[in-house]
């Protein structure tokens, strides 16, 4: 394997150090999987729906499923 010098800027430095201490793996793994990937799509946008790209994140927040179901709720909306 080949090595090579990278020159990060501070914050992206502390950005993927703590990355690699969240997911137990050294920063070079990191980069390498990134490289990897960057390189795999040849420059092309990631495909998928919103919902896709925003999986992780569906229904990790409680609350009413539906505000617009809730006449109390929307009792003076959009009025100044």
């Amino acid at each position: 394997m080949k090595t090579i010098t990278v020159k990060l800027p501070d914050g992206v430095d502390a950005q993927l150090t703590a990355a690699a201490q969240r997911r137990r793996t050294t920063k070079s793994a990191i980069v390498r999987a990134a490289l990897e990937d960057a390189l795999a799509r040849n420059g092309k946008p990631r495909n998928g729906s919103a919902l896709a790209l925003a999986r992780g994140l569906v229904g990790c927040l409680a609350g009413p499923g539906d505000l617009s179901t809730s006449k109390a709720r929307l009792a003076g909306f959009g009025r100044s």
